[in-house]
């Protein structure tokens, strides 16, 4: 950390020695060393202010629950309470300044912590920032806690609060494509199976399979939220819960509970509920499986929308950008491409997650802030991705239905619908045939006597084709000639 010869500063001294602190600074020396040691990812926790609000509320639970249970006084704990609601009301974030890639297990954050609400309530209290014999940052502040139960439990409070605001853009998403579902409900096309012409749907089925694959994300990723309930507040360093008085844990969770509005329970075992990571993974995987399927429907979308004159052009996304830098007037699938990119990178934080979990050594995994970090990226990199993916494409997508209609009605596939009635030798011969020489499948059918127009016509109506129509009755197969073979000879 350099200081300009001008900057007002203030002495803070700790076991290591004396530094020079910003005066304004409401952060103090353990923050002034982090800076020091880790100019690593030059992104402060700040960015995540849902992690900010987390660590407030868990400073504020303790604070109340030390008053309560007599060992912090009634006076400097409601001025630790007052500073935390500052914080949780987001107030004062810029001062949470320590990098989000630390050493220590996450000591540094916590510290930070520490000294920001400290320092707001010294000035609460008419004192000078930095004066520590009135209100401390260890021996009040972090009271009865350890940086092994507050940033844990901080994460998980924190995710909470942003995880719920990717559900809400989910579900916003989901119903986009539904919207669009119900706009193409008649929509017929040409379905694909490894990239083959397979048999007909409509577009609306295909949209609404796009917003039933989200809604069971949606289920997903609320399951595995649950796993961020449980917290180890009252195990201090590794599990023991030394330092603390016996009603700490209880009182503590039940603040924690009013506070956040979260269904926190403690956890059964606290030692292996400190030196443990697995709901870390679980929950980061349950991101990862969303991101895919997400970058599926992106590769789908992109696919659909190709050409626009020698792909597939079946449906328009919204032109948002001029394409290139050489070649007039062409038009790139940009926002599907971007939340591609965001998967790949939820993936790749997942891989992290996982190292990570696996690194953890005894009472402790020293490799939380990396896992913080990757998951709340995750996050709100999926949110913002879920939220121009819904703004600025799906909401203006829109069908080439002649396109659509010219390619089902020169497809082959639809000779599938009529294998009930005519059998699969003479279907297969019979589409042979229509793909040698281009003819309509409806009339080789009718032409070679299997099935009279009215009923073919009856069969390939798009609601039989697209399944939305059961068929109630059927008719007798008529066995072909023996001489039906597919012409060749074109």
């Amino acid at each position: 950390m350099t200081l300009d010869a001008t900057t007002r500063t203030r002495t803070e001294t700790d076991s290591l020695g004396s530094m020079e602190i910003p005066a304004d600074a409401y952060w103090g020396i353990h923050t002034a060393r982090a800076l020091e040691n880790f100019p690593i990812a030059k992104r402060p926790i700040s960015v995540y202010s849902d992690f900010v609000r987390g660590l407030a509320m868990v400073k504020q639970a303790s604070a109340r629950a030390n008053r309560e249970i007599g060992v912090l006084s009634a006076e400097k704990a409601d001025l630790i309470d007052r500073a935390a609601q500052l914080v949780i009301e987001g107030k004062y974030h810029d001062q949470f300044v320590v990098g989000v890639i630390q050493g220590g297990a996450g000591t540094s954050t916590n510290m930070n912590a520490n000294e920001v609400i400290t320092n707001i309530a010294l000035e609460l209290a008419g004192r000078e920032k930095g004066d520590y014999a009135f209100l401390a940052p260890i021996d009040d502040t972090n009271r009865s806690q350890s940086t092994n139960d507050v940033y844990p439990t901080a994460i998980k409070v924190g995710l909470s609060l942003l995880l719920q605001s990717l559900l809400d853009e989910l579900d916003l998403l989901r119903k986009s494509f539904l919207a669009k579902a119900v706009e193409f409900h008649d929509i017929l096309k040409v379905g694909r199976t490894q990239l083959q012409d397979a048999v007909p749907m409509t577009l609306g089925q295909e949209f609404h399979g796009f917003a039933t694959t989200l809604g069971y994300d949606h289920q997903r990723l609320t399951e595995n939220a649950r796993l961020m309930f449980e917290v180890n507040m009252g195990a201090t360093a590794i599990g023991t819960g030394i330092t603390t008085h016996p009603g700490y844990a209880p009182a503590v969770l039940r603040h924690l509970r009013e506070i956040t509005g979260l269904d926190l329970v403690t956890a059964s075992d606290l030692v292996e509920a400190t030196s443990d990571t697995g709901s870390f993974m679980s929950f980061s995987a349950s991101l990862k499986r969303s991101a895919i399927k997400l970058s599926k429907i992106c590769n789908d979308l992109r696919l659909l929308s190709s050409g626009p004159q020698a792909g597939l052009g079946e449906i328009n996304l919204p032109a948002k950008a001029a394409g290139s830098s050489i070649m007039p007037g062409k038009v790139n699938p940009i926002i599907p491409e971007v939340v591609n990119q965001v998967a790949f990178s939820v993936a790749g934080a997942d891989v992290t997650v996982t190292m990570a979990a696996e690194a953890g050594q005894l009472q402790l995994n020293a490799f939380e802030p990396v896992i913080a970090h990757s998951i709340f990226q995750s996050i709100t990199w999926m949110r913002q991705a879920m939220w121009t993916l819904r703004v600025n494409c799906v909401d203006g997508i829109t069908a080439n239905k002649e396109r659509l209609g010219a390619m089902v009605g020169s497809s082959v596939g639809v000779i599938t619908a009529l294998t009930p009635f005519i059998g699969y030798a003479a279907s297969a011969a019979l589409a042979k045939t229509a793909l040698l020489t281009g003819r309509n499948v409806a009339d080789l059918v009718v032409e070679a006597g299997l099935m009279s127009r009215d009923e073919v016509t009856k069969q390939l109506s798009p609601a039989r084709l697209s399944g939305l129509e059961t068929i109630t009755e059927t008719i007798p197969i008529v066995q072909p000639a023996e001489n039906l073979v597919a012409d060749e000879t074109v």
